[in-house]
């Protein structure tokens, strides 16, 4: 099958890639010449796990193009997959004029029937907004799908060749027997692909995404409760987790939720429904739970200090927003960093992957280190702010030799507090009690 993909991002590149994989031509578009220089070079411009092979293999073989022509790209395509990105707007509701310029450029350009795609996050109701874009010009028959992505960054390749279920919100047989023929590569161990109506389609991303983001936010708000009943919220997860209702996942405390998808579509599934006057009280505190957690560690860090941060100096491990991924879009150590710089402090920070992203945001604000180990000389404390393995298991004494002293603030639970009881170091972490320093 031909398949156009307009946008590479995360999304698109990933989606454009995976469907290469599978023997489908596939023709991936972007207005940014110098991204698309770089992919037609072999290289890739984001960091995602296992891509890079599959992108090479399907780029050589002839099966993954790249470029800057929306007409060239949907050329013969028989489905046009819309991977563009929809950032919140100033009052919270998705912005899709990216979305929609494109969908009017192609009524333009179509010349034979195509099914057309959103692949992008948008809110109820887009559909058919890009049916009467592509309308005010188009002189073919088209159809219009809704298949939003459930990719998690770190694991997108798998999640994309091993999906849990596809949605597809589709309006005719027709185009479901296309998209059945497309999807069943991806789904010979038996998962579905669950079709329904376009707009329940566009509400179940939405709706996903906020559900976990409520059970994150749902601990961190168990974790400040155990902090102060002097209960531990590791032994409060496993044993939670063990119900079957409930399940394991999503149960990590930590500093807030972070990334391109959570934070943007709980603010979107907010606003698309006080503009059919409901208030969603639920979500609304999540929004307010994960503000209050993003800093949760500063307020730590602040009254170790007695409030006297001014001149101190601390190292951060980790800056993206989860690990494997080079991404820091509204992640939670950037706000750290922003109000430890306010109160005075100083930073020198390491991540393994979003280093560039990171001095692109901050530029001389802060230091960046070469390495974990480096980014702790002369600091007052190690703060750690990403997951990352590399930060598991490290050496205690060799922190503690290039540090001024042996503190740690641990917005990810890394360490067992008999460990680093043991080891004598100051070590607070979410929702357990403070190991104080030895003296």
């Amino acid at each position: 099958m031909k398949i156009a993909v307009v946008g590479t991002g995360y999304v698109g590149l990933v989606t454009g890639t995976c469907f290469a994989d599978t023997g489908n031509e596939v023709t991936c578009v972007d207005i940014d010449q110098k991204k698309v220089d770089q992919l037609k070079s072999g290289q890739i411009t984001i960091y995602e796990p296992g891509l890079d092979e599959i992108f090479l293999r399907n780029q050589k073989d002839g099966r993954l193009k790249f470029t800057t022509s929306l007409m060239e790209g949907v050329k013969g395509a028989h489905v046009i997959f819309l991977a563009l990105p929809t950032p919140p707007d100033e009052n919270g509701s998705a912005d899709l004029k990216y979305v929609l310029q494109v969908a009017d450029e192609l009524g333009k350009i179509m010349q034979e029937y195509a099914v057309v795609v959103d692949k992008s996050t948008v809110p109820v109701g887009t559909a058919d907004k890009v049916r009467n874009a592509l309308m005010k010009h188009a002189s073919v028959q088209f159809d219009i799908v809704s298949n939003p992505e459930f990719l998690r960054e770190g694991v997108a390749v798998e999640d994309f060749m091993k999906p849990d279920r596809i949605i597809i919100g589709v309006e005719n047989d027709r185009v479901k027997s296309l998209m059945s023929e497309l999807y069943a590569p991806f789904v010979r161990s038996g998962n579905p692909i669950i079709y329904m109506d376009l707009r329940s389609a566009e509400l179940t991303k939405y709706a996903a995404n906020s559900f976990l983001a409520m059970k994150i936010s749902f601990m961190n708000e168990i974790a400040q409760l155990c902090e102060r009943l002097d209960a531990d919220v590791d032994m409060v997860r496993l044993g939670i987790g063990s119900d079957s209702r409930i399940g394991k996942k999503f149960l990590y405390p930590g500093i807030g939720v972070g990334g391109s998808c959570f934070p943007k579509d709980i603010q979107a599934l907010v606003k698309s429904a006080s503009e059919v006057d409901y208030d969603f009280e639920i979500l609304n505190s999540v929004i307010k739970v994960n503000q209050i957690q993003r800093v949760h560690l500063v307020s730590k860090i602040n009254r170790y200090y007695a409030g006297a941060l001014s001149g101190k100096h601390f190292a951060v491990w980790g800056l993206s927003f989860k690990p494997n991924t080079d991404d820091i879009r509204e992640a939670p150590s950037l706000y750290m960093i922003d109000e430890l710089l306010k109160l005075g402090a100083t930073l020198c920070a390491f991540d393994p992957e979003a280093m560039v992203n990171a001095k692109n945001y901050y530029g001389a604000k802060i230091n960046f280190a070469e390495n974990q180990y480096d980014a702790l000389d002369n600091a007052d404390a190690l703060i750690i702010a990403t997951e990352w393995n590399e930060f598991r298991s490290p050496d205690f004494n060799k922190i503690a030799d290039r540090m001024k002293d042996k503190v740690i603030f641990d917005g990810r639970n890394l360490y067992a507090n008999s460990k680093m009881q043991e080891l004598g170091y100051h070590y607070e972490s979410i929702g357990r009690s403070a190991v104080e320093k030895s003296k």
